[in-house]
């Protein structure tokens, strides 16, 4: 007997193509590994394939609701945003996991509002977001902040940082140019 998820979710990656890339071809990189559907199937996925940080430099790793691209133009991500968490090289891979754990088992108790998580692993640091659909709900936004830093088991004064989708568009970067939540310090 599988125990079901609320949501089915879809693992995906996208590798960085050699030389020059243009951000908006990301969406066609993106290559799907597989959905879950189930506690038993998220566990059987998730034991077999490797943690970002083992991927190499410049991988997203996405785990995102079924229906939805790991890409700010999909319609569930448009009006909404991420909090970003940048993390030392080998930090990574625990906070990952318990945040797919968190998702998957809808600690964040704020319905339909999480798209997705990403992992990016780059050269200095890793760097990890979860993407809602709503940025102007301050309240749910705030409610997304709580939870992670109780699901992530992250000390009161970490950095976390938001960021719209619609500041992404207009920047052509993920990362760059995102508000430092007031109340946090790097980790």
């Amino acid at each position: 007997m599988e125990h079901p998820l609320e949501f089915t979710y879809v693992y995906s990656f996208f590798l960085r193509p050699p030389g020059k890339f243009d951000p908006v071809e990301y969406a066609q990189y993106v290559q799907q590994i597989a959905a879950v559907r189930s506690v038993e199937q998220f566990w059987s996925v998730y034991r077999h394939i490797k943690r970002p940080c083992d991927i190499g430099e410049k991988v997203d790793v996405h785990f995102f609701k079924k229906g939805i691209s790991p890409v700010w133009e999909d319609e569930a991500n448009l009006r909404g945003g991420k909090w970003i968490i940048r993390l030392k090289k080998g930090l990574s891979a625990r906070i990952w996991e318990n945040l797919l754990l968190a998702m998957a088992g809808e600690q964040f108790l704020v319905g339909d509002e999480i798209c997705g998580a990403v992992c990016s692993v780059r050269n200095q640091e890793d760097i990890i977001s979860l993407w809602n659909r709503t940025a102007d709900n301050i309240g749910v936004t705030n409610r997304i902040r709580d939870t992670l830093r109780r699901v992530l088991n992250l000390p009161i004064n970490a950095i976390l940082e938001y960021k719209r989708h619609d500041d992404c568009l207009k920047d052509q970067s993920s990362y760059r140019h995102a508000n430092v939540d007031p109340l946090s310090r790097r980790l």
